[in-house]
C-alpha cells in the first residue's frame, strides 16, 4: 500500500515537472522558425531576458519593483487582519462599518491612479497605496469569515477554563481562522502583483511594468516579452515562496485532518 502510494506521488511529481518542461520544448521547437514581427522565436525572447534581467536591468527595474510590492503586501496584511478580527469578533462594529467596506471595496483601484498622482505623484508611495487598496480586502474579509466561523463550542470551551480574553484569542480563535487567513492572503499575492504592474504602467519612470510598457511603445518585441516571461517567473516564484511558508505556518492544522480521518 505504501509502495503504490509512494509511486503515485512520484508519478504526479514527475508530471507536475514535466509538463511545463514539455511546454517550454514545443514552444521552443514550434517557434524555431517564426516570422512574425509580434511573435518572435522563443530563442530571441530568452536572449533579451539574459540580456535585460542577468543581470543589467536588475537593481534598476526589478528591485524597485519588488520594494513596492512587498511593502505594498505587508501593508495589506498588517491592516487587515487586525481590523477583519475586530469585525469578526464585533457583531456591532461589523454591522456599522459593512456599507463603507463595501463601498470601497467596490472601487476599482485603477481607477484611484489619478487621484494617486495628484496627491502623492509618481513615487513608491502611489504605487504602494494602489497595491494596499486592492489587497487589503480578500485579507479583512476572509479573516471576518474564519473569525465568524469559530466553533462556539471551542470559545465556550475556553471560557469555561476562564481563560483571558486575549489568550482565547491568541490560542483558539486566531488558530482555527488561520487556513481562511491565509486563504485571503494568498488571493492578496497574486492581486499585489497585478496592480504592481499597472501602476508602474501607468505612471513610473522605473520597474518592470514600465519596462514592458517602454518596450512595446519602442517596439522592441523581444524585450517585451522578456518582461512579461520575468513577470509570469515572479508570480510563480512567488506562489511556491508563500506555499512553503504557509505549509509550515499551518502544518498542525494537516496533521489534525488528517487524524479526524
Amino acid at each position: 500500500m505504501s509502495l503504490s502510494l509512494s509511486r503515485r506521488r512520484a508519478f504526479l511529481l514527475a508530471l507536475e515537472i514535466g509538463t511545463p518542461i514539455l511546454v517550454v520544448v514545443l514552444w521552443y521547437a514550434l517557434s524555431a522558425n517564426s516570422t512574425s514581427f509580434y511573435f518572435p522565436p522563443l530563442s530571441r525572447m530568452l536572449d533579451s531576458f539574459k540580456d535585460n534581467w542577468l543581470f543589467a536591468r536588475f537593481s534598476s527595474d526589478v528591485i524597485p519593483s519588488l520594494v513596492r510590492l512587498i511593502l505594498g503586501y505587508v501593508i495589506s496584511v498588517a491592516v487587515a487582519v487586525p481590523f477583519g478580527v475586530l469585525l469578526g469578533l464585533s457583531p456591532t462594529a461589523r454591522r456599522a462599518t459593512s456599507p463603507i467596506v463595501e463601498f470601497l471595496r467596490a472601487i476599482p483601484a485603477p481607477a484611484l491612479i489619478p487621484f494617486g498622482i495628484v496627491v502623492m505623484g509618481i513615487g513608491n508611495t502611489m504605487k504602494i497605496f494602489i497595491i494596499v487598496m486592492v489587497c487589503v480586502w480578500p485579507i479583512m474579509l476572509n479573516t471576518i469569515d474564519g473569525i465568524r466561523a469559530v466553533d462556539p463550542q471551542l470559545i465556550d470551551t475556553a471560557k469555561a477554563y476562564r481563560t483571558g480574553t486575549w489568550d482565547r484569542l491568541r490560542y483558539v480563535i486566531l488558530p482555527a481562522a488561520m487556513p481562511q487567513i491565509f486563504a485571503g492572503m494568498r488571493t492578496s499575492l497574486s492581486l499585489a502583483v497585478i496592480l504592481m504592474v499597472i501602476s508602474e504602467m501607468v505612471a513610473s519612470t522605473n520597474g518592470i511594468g514600465y519596462f514592458v510598457l517602454q518596450s512595446q511603445r519602442t517596439f522592441a518585441i523581444p524585450d517585451m516579452w522578456s518582461g512579461i516571461i520575468l513577470l509570469g517567473l515572479l508570480g510563480f516564484g512567488l506562489n511556491v515562496l508563500f506555499g512553503i511558508f504557509e505549509s509550515r505556518a499551518l502544518a498542525w492544522h494537516r496533521g489534525a485532518r488528517s487524524a479526524a480521518r
